[in-house]
């Protein structure tokens, strides 16, 4: 069996949770559900599945120190921070090009840093049975998330025939990728039962994903061939990323690979999932008072139902007489949004990020 490894995708700026996310400390370092980093819950779930040594993180120059702070296990030369962010594709490159250059039969997984899975067990099992997937032909194995509801907010994968079995999961053939639809038509997925919710989790064999690049993205093949060969003679990784990664094509891998490729399978999660996208998500997970309020930090509500109150420590955020808003308070910035907007903040966000005096709070 090949060695196994995992990437963890970590470059997200994570702006729907402003004013606690920022640039360079952004949703996955923070402690948005739980009472540890999202990232490092992220690395925790792999225990005993992949050894720390196995584990690279693919973040932004910005946010890479702070990675290394909040996850003090992982090894300085498996955090490398991209110079400038490029989408999906060429980070998936990149991480074909880090797990050869360790092991050319290697077969990784490309994980996000910010979701919550509280199954451990289930996640491992669906985990290896997509290794063993990816080890046994050249396939591009995708998670489909068993969906709950009809979603308007994720795009779905289609599955196809059954393919086969590994650990008692079936596998599926994937017939297509869908964009995120519109509700009318996310009820009709649901209701047919033959659509996942697609949450960018995807396991391959160095070799499969690197004849997907030269097949679908032959640009993006050439270039990470190029800085191999200035790796092989002696560049370091952080100048070839500078001089190789500005000029790449800017795409994710969902269009530049996964809606391309006819060798696409998919196996359906067994264990609970949610992206926590946005103030609201929070809720889900925290245990509410008797009127519905979840409060995080030294907060009151006073004749008050279904609030989000999130306080820093030292500092008493209190709402008296107000329903279902969200009420983050920092020790730099405040935000006060009803629940059913919280969609506009990355709006604000860009609008705080345009004027000079206020940047730096973005």
């Amino acid at each position: 069996m090949p060695e196994k490894y995992v990437v963890i995708m970590a470059g997200g700026r994570g702006e729907r949770f402003w004013p606690q996310s920022r640039l360079r400390k952004p949703k996955h370092l923070l402690p948005i559900v739980g009472e540890t980093s999202m990232l490092g819950q992220t690395i925790d779930r792999l225990e005993g599945l992949v050894p720390t040594e196995n584990i690279f993180v693919i973040t932004n120059t910005e946010q890479r120190d702070a990675v290394l702070e909040v996850c003090p296990g992982l090894s300085p030369e498996n955090v490398i921070g991209e110079p400038v962010g490029r989408d999906t594709a060429p980070a998936v490159g990149l991480a074909a090009l880090l797990v050869k250059r360790r092991d050319p039969q290697g077969v990784f997984a490309i994980l996000p840093a910010d979701h919550v899975i509280h199954d451990h067990d289930g996640f491992q099992r669906v985990l290896r049975a997509g290794f063993d997937a990816a080890s046994s032909e050249p396939v591009l194995v995708t998670i489909g998330i068993e969906p709950t509801y009809p979603a308007t907010g994720y795009g779905h994968i289609h599955k196809g025939a059954e393919w086969t079995t590994f650990d008692g999961l079936q596998a599926y053939r994937v017939q297509r990728f869908v964009e995120k639809p519109d509700l009318e038509t996310a009820q009709g997925y649901f209701d047919s039962g033959e659509y996942f919710w697609n949450a960018g989790m995807f396991i391959w064999a160095v070799s499969t994903v690197e004849d997907a690049f030269a097949k679908h993205s032959p640009s993006h093949a050439r270039d990470f061939a190029e800085m191999n060969k200035a790796l092989d003679a002696g560049e370091p990784l952080d100048a070839a990323m500078t001089r190789f990664y500005p000029e790449m094509e800017k795409i994710s891998v969902d269009f530049a690979l996964m809606e391309k490729a006819d060798n696409v399978v998919t196996l359906p999660s067994a264990f609970d999932w949610d992206d926590v996208g946005e103030w609201p998500a929070v809720a889900r997970h925290h245990e509410p008072d008797a009127a519905g309020n979840v409060l995080k930090g030294p907060a009151m509500v006073e004749s008050g139902s279904n609030n989000i109150i999130v306080s820093t420590k030292g500092h008493l955020t209190a709402v008296v007489g107000a329903d279902d808003l969200i009420v983050v308070h920092t020790d730099d910035a405040t935000l006060v949004c009803p629940k059913a907007r919280a969609q506009e903040i990355k709006a604000l966000v860009k609008r705080i990020g345009a004027d000079a005096a206020l940047k730096h709070l973005t």
